[in-house]
This record gives C-alpha cells, structure tokens and sequence, in this order.
C-alpha cells in the first residue's frame, strides 16, 4: 500500500469486497447497457447518479478515481469537477472507438487519464490531455494462477456477466453445444447473478454452471465460446482458442453502428489491429456459423498455431505485470 492511512470510500462489485472494501453500491445494480436498455431504466439511473453525489459529498474525497463505464462515470466527473474535486480516470472510456470527440470532454473534467491499452496513450495525446500508459491489470491478475492443462474435449462457455448478455447469448451458445456430443461443455457462471436466471435460458439442458471459476474453466478447457468484452482478452492471455460473440438489442445495435469507429469488437483484434479471433456479431451469431468455427478451433492445428502465435504478440504488445502497482503510485505521487 503506498499510503497505510488513506480511506476509501467506493461503488463496485465482487472485487472490491475482495480487499476489504465494501461497496456502498454494487455494479450489478448499476450496469445497463445499449440505448434501449437505458431508457427503460432512465428513472433508476438518474436516482444512483443522485445519489452518488450526495455521497460524494458526505465522504469529501482528497480525490476521486473513476473507473471504465463513461455513460454513468463521465456524468459524475463533470459535476466532480464542478465541485472542486481532483478526478483521475482509471481505464479511459474507449472515446477512440466512437464519438471521438468526447475526448476533449474527458480531457476538460479529468486531472489524469490512466489507460490500459498501448495505443491509448498516442489517441489522448493528440488532444492535449494528461495521460498515462501503465499496461493491463489483467497480466496482474493471471500472473500467480496455477493453470491446469486443458482437457481435450472441453469447451467453456462465457455468457457475459450482465444479464441482457446472458439472455440474448446463451441461448445461442447452448444450440450450438447441441450439436457437439462428444464435447464436455461448462458455463462459467457470474457470482452476482442467480443460478435461476441462467436457468430459464437453457431449455431444460444439464450443462453445468460453474460459479465464480472462470479462469479455471478456460484454463482446463480446449477452446472457449465468449461474449464479447474483457472475457475475449482473459480467454487469449490464458492461450485458449475462442470465438467471439455478440448481440444486442436490435435498434441499440443499429445505432451503435452508425457510430463505431473501429473494425473490430474484439479487445484481441483492436490491440493487435487485425483479425486474429473471428467475430460473430448481430445475425452473424447463428449455431450453424458457430459450429463451424468451434471445428476449426478444436480440431484444426493449423488455426491453434495462428492463434498461439498471436496471443503471443498480444502479450508483447501489453508489457508486463505491475500496471495497478503503476497506476496506484502515479495517483499517490500526484495527489497525495
């Protein structure tokens, strides 16, 4: 700890929990996703964003760290500012994947933007903004597990870890394992979300689910079928041939569309700048394209050394470990 007398005061998930720190609200009641989603829930949003300044306030906080989600976050560094509070952001909003132009917002209501990814740094530069590279955490996290060999016939399934994920994903994943007899399939379940959720999604399958245990099960697993997110890039550090997936809300999706600045989804892909992990996005996410593709995954040697090299370069271009180390000294030496 680089300073034994700081108090810390947070809205998050499990992780948090983890070291000690309980959450005044947990991330499962806050994560909305797509437009749609939100406007169902604008009132729900609209009294945490109420809330969380009134929190804010009572904690008077020597700093504020936001971390990733920009739609929620972005609207409390601008008030935090408003207010007189230093705000660091921790994992920039991906603004370099659509709307731009919100960096210049971002750079005016931040007094530092920590990114995680190697081409960030360059992107927030360019509008004048104070920005640090420190790597990925993700390479913190994976560093000290004991990973088993992969069983041949395994395949992980990874859902997402929101509930609109699960509901528009599983289903698909589920028809497409249908059709693999002779792979021992296993969901990798989120602890937040109960077991009966996923339930009623899997039309009577006995697949299990496994809660709490996803790098074990990508690990242990021969290939992997995964909702597009941080799970694409777990599943490649841990070297695990997958196929990404995705699909939302048709008119969310739409929209998005007419926006996105990038070519690809995938995490894996936008680092590495090409099409390494193969994408099944909106209709093309089907059973039939995803059997294909989990073939080739499991049986085609030529594929596994394509993505083994690749996942290799991946690590190269993400550095080592030490980024939350990185990112909790830059905080300290500038706000403490």
């Amino acid at each position: 700890m680089k300073d034994a007398d700081a108090r810390f005061r947070a809205w998050g998930g499990d992780h948090l929990q983890s070291v000690g720190v309980e959450p005044v609200k947990h991330i499962r009641d806050l994560a909305f996703m797509g437009f749609v989603e939100v406007l169902a829930n604008i009132r729900t949003i609209l009294k945490n964003i109420k809330f969380c300044k009134q929190d804010i306030l009572a904690f008077a906080p020597d700093v504020l760290i936001l971390v990733d989600y920009p739609g929620f976050n972005m609207r409390i560094a601008e008030w935090a500012k408003e207010q007189g509070i230093k705000v660091v952001y921790y994992i920039a909003p991906q603004v370099w994947a659509w709307k731009q132009k919100r960096a210049f917002k971002l750079g005016r209501i931040s007094d530092l933007i920590i990114t995680i990814l190697p081409f960030e740094q360059a992107f927030f530069a360019q509008f004048g903004i104070k920005v640090a590279y420190v790597g990925h955490p993700l390479l913190d996290a994976l560093a000290n597990m004991h990973f088993s060999e992969p069983g041949p016939n395994r395949v992980a399934i990874l859902p997402g870890s929101r509930k609109m994920e699960i509901k528009n994903m599983l289903p698909v994943m589920l028809e497409t394992a249908s059709r693999f007899p002779q792979y021992n399939f296993v969901i990798a379940g989120t602890p937040s979300i109960d077991e009966s959720y996923y339930r009623q999604f899997m039309n009577g399958s006995t697949i299990p689910i496994e809660f709490g245990k996803t790098y074990s099960i990508l690990s242990g697993s021969a290939a992997a079928l995964v909702t597009s997110g941080t799970a694409t890039l777990e599943t490649a550090l841990i070297g695990i041939p997958e196929a990404v997936c995705y699909r939302g809300n048709a008119i969310s999706y739409m929209m998005v569309r007419q926006m996105i600045k990038v070519k690809y989804i995938s995490l894996v892909n936008l680092i590495l700048d090409k099409l390494l992990v193969n994408e099944f996005i909106q209709h093309e996410l089907t059973p039939a394209k995803l059997a294909v593709e989990l073939t080739q995954l499991m049986e085609n040697n030529d594929r596994k050394k394509q993505l083994k090299d690749g996942y290799a370069e991946l690590r190269q271009k993400l550095g080592g470990t030490g980024a939350s180390e990185r990112a909790a000294g830059l905080i300290y030496a500038q706000f403490a």
